[in-house]
């Protein structure tokens, strides 16, 4: 037996149990070797959420915090997708731009979200009305940035 494992035998010795130390010595070991200790739907969450960061047009930062959310909130949808996460970036997106209605709950979302994060009171946008000359989230940009996110996800 070497110095070394001896060492580490006398340390392990003088220790308390406890759960962490076991779990962390056998990662050490090699039971954990080649697994994440991060589950898969925590992974595909954080890759689409990276992707959303990456990718979306948003310079504001509001429309990704709500595809964030919206993200976060779509557990049996990426389940269904683990083995192709963006697969369901693409259907989240495709939801929204496909129905007026969700565009436009979306949209208030985002405008929600805007006044939060900078203190301001937002602008909402009716359907059929244009928009306030000072609002950065309108159906049409918001719709227009779904778009350019969406087709980036396909080609990638």
């Amino acid at each position: 037996m070497s110095d070394e494992k001896k060492i580490e035998e006398e340390l392990q010795k003088k220790q308390k149990f406890s759960i962490a130390g076991a779990i962390g010595r056998a990662g050490g070991g090699g039971m954990l070797k080649g697994a994440s200790p991060i589950p898969r739907l925590a992974q595909a969450r954080n890759q689409l959420i990276e992707i959303v960061k990456q990718q979306c047009p948003d310079t504001s930062g509001a429309l990704k915090s709500i595809l964030g959310r919206r993200i976060k909130n779509s557990t049996p949808l990426i389940e269904k997708h683990l083995d192709n996460p963006k697969e369901a970036l693409v259907t989240i997106l495709q939801t929204i731009l496909n129905s007026d209605t969700m565009l436009y709950e979306f949209v208030r979302q985002v405008d929600m979200r805007w006044g939060e994060m900078y203190q301001e009171r937002p602008h909402f946008q009716q359907p059929g009305q244009p928009p306030h000359q000072d609002d950065e989230y309108t159906h049409t940009s918001v719709k227009e940035d779904l778009a350019t996110l969406l087709q980036r996800v396909q080609k990638s």
